[in-house]
């Protein structure tokens, strides 16, 4: 299968974007950007098709005009502060219903394959230190953005049972790079202060993959015989321990780490008493993946090592410091 044209959705998320301003970087392919409205930053040589909001009636025909591969990458993501009444219902109606429906139109315009940006959260929330999520394990989400995730990626597979369009799911463990949002930034942020955290004790493990790696996996996966029909976690392929996480991210920022080796156990009864448990599983639970099957398969190693991704995203603050 040779792919030349690209459909990219959520084109000005941080996944979508940065696969866009790869492709256009490459020039190997042409690209359509699907987004709700246009960042400064997109590529000129990048086609876009708008739209008001993400739904189950959305008309894609314009968008899918000579498209090989869609990735789709647009979804309603995990909040922390969730406003709906109805979390999951909100979910499914964007991540289940607005999914199937861009597929469905897909296969009907005649594209090959249909690349899904799932979620590690549809295997679960954690695993015990040393022990591994794979592709085949059988899914836990635990979350109204998990389920709708795992009821997503079965949809997609019962259709390419009855199309010739081809599905790859790639769940995706924490993403980090130039640009990252959300806990990531916060830590960035709290190192480049040199302000003491008490994390100096977390021996846990967690997976997690750089933007460049999780782009290059897409990327193989664009025309990769063996990726037709799989299911891919991802990751950098190095697990750490939150306390070396920040010792490596203070590092790259060229700044002192000030870590108080505070008992785990302390800060996690803490936690839950002021209503932080899910922060608290994140600082200081594993969650690990095993990406053999995208060796085995692919042939696939993380390009970009750790230590380098680190570097790329702390590069913008680097360079605010010299403004």
């Amino acid at each position: 299968m040779s792919a030349e044209s690209i459909l990219v959705t959520g084109g000005s998320g941080f996944v979508g974007g940065g696969l866009l301003r790869y492709l256009a970087r490459t020039g190997q392919y042409s690209s359509v950007a699907a987004l709700r409205s246009k960042p400064a930053d997109l590529p000129p040589s990048v086609r876009t098709f708008e739209f008001k909001s993400l739904t189950p009636d959305l008309n894609w025909r314009a968008a899918l005009i000579d498209i090989d591969v869609v990735v789709h990458a647009a979804a309603r993501v995990h909040v922390m502060n969730e406003e709906s009444a109805d979390p999951l219902a909100a979910f499914r109606l964007v991540n289940v219903e607005a999914t199937l429906n861009l597929a469905r139109q897909a296969a009907d315009a005649g594209v090959k394959r249909f690349i899904f940006i799932s979620s590690i959260k549809v295997n679960g929330e954690g695993t015990a230190p040393g022990v591994a999520f794979t592709a085949d394990d059988l899914p836990a989400p635990a979350d109204p953005y998990g389920v709708s995730k795992f009821e997503a990626e079965a949809a997609l597979r019962a259709l390419a049972e009855s199309v010739s369009m081809e599905v790859v799911i790639i769940r995706p463990v924490l993403v980090y790079g130039p640009g990252v949002k959300a806990n990531f930034l916060s830590m960035i942020r709290w190192l480049q202060r040199s302000i003491p955290l008490p994390l100096g004790a977390v021996d846990n493990k967690r997976s997690l993959v750089s933007l460049d790696n999780l782009i290059d996996l897409v990327v193989t996966c664009f025309d990769h015989p063996e990726a037709a029909n799989q299911t891919f976690l991802v990751s950098d392929g190095e697990d750490v321990s939150t306390t070396q996480l920040l010792c490596k991210i203070g590092r790259a920022l060229g700044q002192r780490v000030f870590l108080i080796p505070v008992p785990v156990g302390l800060m996690s009864f803490v936690a839950r008493l002021v209503g932080k448990g899910a922060i608290a599983q994140r600082l200081f639970g594993s969650l690990q993946v095993d990406i053999e099957k995208n060796k085995r398969l692919l042939g696939w190693t993380p390009p970009v090592t750790l230590d380098r991704g680190l570097s790329a995203a702390v590069q913008p603050f680097l360079e605010s410091r010299k403004r």
